[in-house]
């Protein structure tokens, strides 16, 4: 697993014994994102996958949308004072004629934390930034029972989380439920950037014909990545957040929350929900 887990010492107490062991636990650094030499952003991730989590954050920002906008992504050596290479910092070049963004303060607290701007404004930026409309052509169109099983085939490949009981995953899904590819990060914006970063990568963008399923809550942040790359459905776990259903609401994202069992609620877009097929069988 290389710098994904580290091991420490804990003391474990369980039924009044106490005793002394070797944990695992997940990974935590910080990853600076720097565009054309430039700093943009840092994020706190697990590390790996450090080249697609840059490429996935610049296609949720609008910067990137297609492979061949990306000239290269490198880590920066001498990224110390020292001039040893941390691994914790990337340099992403883009390909002659691609517009690089004004990089301000303004821009930077919104890109890190969706919540620099008020929420009329942020669900304007996605908007209007947004390359590809969430396509239906032909419909996507799930079912409940699909929903319901992607939970437990999420739980089943993740990795690290049996080591370390600390990871967020999120998975992409065929809209069959074939789970197509799958990363973990201790930030669940992290791991749907490594998703959306390798799509880019691989010269998959949009991603019109697929399922994401995110291990936690939908926030606005999650929704935004989702539209950005052109996912139709995003399901969460647990709950969504007021702004990311508004988000859903005004690009047509179906929205599914609180996935358990066979239970869920549909937030936003219902229609790639086979609700009749539901019904007719309760």
């Amino acid at each position: 697993m290389g710098r994904v887990t580290e091991r420490r010492r804990v003391i474990r107490i369980r039924d009044g014994a106490v005793t002394t062991r070797p944990d695992t636990l997940v990974a935590e650094e910080p990853l600076e994102i720097r565009l054309n030499g430039k700093p943009l952003a840092i994020t706190m991730r697990t590390p790996g996958d450090d080249f697609a989590l840059a490429a996935g954050f610049l296609v949720s920002e609008g910067v990137l949308g297609e492979a061949e906008e990306l000239a290269n992504i490198v880590y920066c050596a001498g990224a110390t004072a020292g001039g040893s290479n941390t691994y914790n910092v990337v340099d992403v070049t883009l390909a002659p004629g691609v517009p690089v963004p004004d990089i301000t303060l303004e821009r930077n607290v919104y890109t890190s934390s969706s919540c620099g701007l008020c929420g009329k404004a942020s669900l304007d930026a996605v908007r209007t930034t947004a390359r590809w409309p969430i396509a239906d052509t032909p419909p996507v169109r799930v079912e409940p029972a699909l929903l319901s099983a992607l939970p437990d085939r999420l739980r089943a490949a993740q990795r690290v989380f049996d080591r370390t009981g600390g990871l967020h995953a999120a998975g992409l899904f065929s809209e069959r439920g074939e789970l197509l590819d799958l990363k973990e990060d201790v930030g669940r914006h992290n791991a749907v950037d490594k998703l959306i970063g390798r799509a880019l990568q691989s010269g998959d963008l949009p991603l019109s014909r697929t399922i994401l399923l995110v291990s936690g809550r939908a926030s606005f942040e999650l929704a935004q990545k989702a539209v950005m790359a052109g996912i139709p459905v995003l399901a969460a776990v647990s709950a969504p957040s007021s702004l990311a259903v508004d988000l859903a609401a005004e690009t047509g994202l179906t929205l599914v929350g609180f996935l358990r069992g066979s239970s869920m609620n549909v937030y936003a877009a219902e229609k790639r929900v086979a609700l009749r097929t539901a019904a007719a069988r309760s």
